[in-house]
């Protein structure tokens, strides 16, 4: 049975990619999920504020005496909230690298223009061959429009797209106005994918101890979002696709194969059982695609798209009119 499948411009194996997630922070770990068949590895993401903060304490101690970043460098997170800090989130990349023989993709999180930038360079320098570009974007500012957020977002890719020669992909939260015409922007800037969606973090709050609880691991329900928009954008632009969030199992990929994707995250599902679970999705997929006949994983891709299933209007406003009135008490 052929797996195969091409993401980011990365002929791989099969689509079951080990996303953004902690495990990278160990190389036994990395090496377990390389063993395990994994065919890229994708680094947690450097943040923004944590290289900005690194700046701004630099300059700081360069200026000894002169208070002028004490106000801004309250708005920042401490260092210890952050496992890697910048320079050893760079050292980490080049273990990792020399570490394994897959591909090895880093990642930006970010969302303004700035001198944190300079760091897609210096990951691409580290090794990596390929970055993950995270718009975690929450639009907080009530003056500022939608119109405004794509723009800076749009901005930060032209700036990293000019800077690396490395494939790159858009990580995207699935709050624009207008996802499918946004994706759209990013493909004619030439991303080499493009990743739907990011799991935007919901807080839940304690009543009784007063405190903000920490985010819940995804379900298999966090995919029916990405189903969507995988069917919705799925032969319609060059960029490949990728789906990240509530994918457990062979049954979650193949849905999400069949969408469109050409490649398919797994983050949660290994923090709770470990890096030799990808092998059994892996084998469970095969598995899969012998007993219903298919040839390759590329025969089923995308066959359930807005393009190309029977009844793309299913995924329209046609099916939501319909469960409406079908409701029976």
């Amino acid at each position: 049975m052929n797996l195969a499948s091409t993401y980011m411009g990365f002929d791989l194996p099969h689509p079951l990619i080990p996303g953004a997630s902690p495990l990278v922070d160990d190389l036994d770990k990395v090496r377990q999920l390389e063993d395990a068949g994994a065919p890229m590895i994708v680094m947690h993401s450097l943040f923004e504020e944590q290289i900005t903060s690194e700046q701004l304490a630099m300059r700081r101690s360069m200026e000894a005496g002169v208070d002028s970043f004490a106000e801004a460098l309250t708005y920042l997170p401490d260092p210890e909230d952050f496992t890697l800090g910048p320079d050893e989130y760079l050292e980490q990349v080049r273990r990792i690298k020399a570490a394994v023989s897959v591909p090895v993709i880093g990642s930006l999180n970010g969302t303004t223009l700035g001198g944190w930038l300079t760091y897609a360079r210096l990951i691409k320098e580290a090794g990596a061959d390929g970055l993950e570009l995270n718009l975690y974007d929450l639009a907080t500012d009530l003056s500022e429009t939608g119109e405004q957020v794509e723009e800076r977002s749009l901005q930060v890719v032209r700036t990293v797209r000019r800077a690396v020669r490395i494939p790159i992909a858009v990580k995207l939260s699935p709050f624009y106005s207008s996802i499918a015409n946004f994706a759209a922007k990013l493909d004619r800037l030439g991303v080499d994918a493009i990743l739907l969606f990011n799991r935007f973090y919901q807080p839940d709050i304690d009543v009784e101890q007063l405190e903000v609880l920490r985010v819940n691991l995804s379900s298999p329900a966090e995919l029916l979002l990405r189903l969507r928009w995988l069917a919705m954008l799925s032969g319609r632009v060059r960029a490949s696709l990728g789906a990240t969030g509530g994918v457990h199992s062979a049954i979650d990929a193949v849905k999400a194969v069949m969408a469109g994707s050409h490649g398919v995250q797994m983050v949660s599902a290994l923090l709770q059982r470990g890096p030799a679970y990808l092998r059994q999705v892996r084998d469970d997929l095969q598995q899969w695609l012998e007993v219903h006949e298919y040839e390759s994983l590329a025969q089923m891709q995308g066959s359930m798209s807005l393009l190309r299933c029977d009844n793309p209007k299913m995924y329209e406003r046609t099916n939501y009119m319909r469960i409406l009135q079908s409701w029976e008490f």
